[in-house]
């Protein structure tokens, strides 16, 4: 399972970060989250730098691809040269976005006629763009979902264990990174978020 997290100039650090070391915890597995950006180096939002693991190209191979968020994905989201480098498939790929990263998949129409999740700060700039926005963390229509806030994260990626190990094999990542003390309540938040849009798991 390759997953390819899209990262770009001046990017939460959380969005990409957290997402990726979850899903890689299953790298035994054959798992394998990969920063992946449009230039070999791109900077937070924050001044953190980080080298890109994959080129943006990757999106279009990837089993599964999570569109993180940033100060600049409207950017991103109105170019179309930009777009035509990470063409999606969600016939046959697991898609995520996650904040702003839901302008980027309503500009390449994966969003059209379903409620979306985004951070209250996208809100209205997906409004303008004739969104039907729900005030959840997380939703899915088939493989494309979208998530709000930062710290959903961890529903992103108990979404995409899920569908394709199971959502017993989520738990297990959930719990592994859950806080002392906590573990149960993060666990159960999580499954809480996505069970209803986990109806199968999809053979790895």
């Amino acid at each position: 399972m390759q997953i390819a997290v899209l990262t770009f100039d001046r990017f939460n650090e959380l969005d990409s970060f957290v997402v990726a070391a979850l899903l890689n915890r299953l790298a035994p597995q054959g798992w394998r989250a990969w920063i992946t950006a449009p230039t070999d180096r791109v900077v937070s939002k924050n001044g953190v730098a980080v080298e890109a693991q994959r080129p943006l190209e990757f999106a279009a191979e990837a089993d599964a691809v999570v569109v993180g968020s940033g100060m600049a994905t409207d950017v991103v989201a109105e170019d179309p040269t930009m777009l035509a480098r990470m063409p999606l498939d969600p016939a046959r790929q697991l898609i995520a976005s996650q904040c702003s990263g839901a302008l980027v998949l309503k500009a390449m129409g994966l969003l059209d006629g379903v409620p979306v999740c985004t951070d209250t700060f996208t809100w209205p700039l997906m409004t303008k763009l004739g969104a039907n926005i729900s005030d959840r963390p997380f939703l899915a229509h088939g493989n494309v979902a979208t998530a709000g806030g930062c710290l959903a994260s961890q529903y992103i990626a108990t979404w995409l264990i899920g569908r394709r190990l199971g959502l017993d094999q989520a738990a297990a990542v959930i719990e592994a990174a859950a806080p002392v003390g906590e573990k149960r309540d993060y666990v159960d938040r999580a499954l809480a978020a996505v069970r209803g849009f986990v109806p199968v798991p999809m053979v790895a």
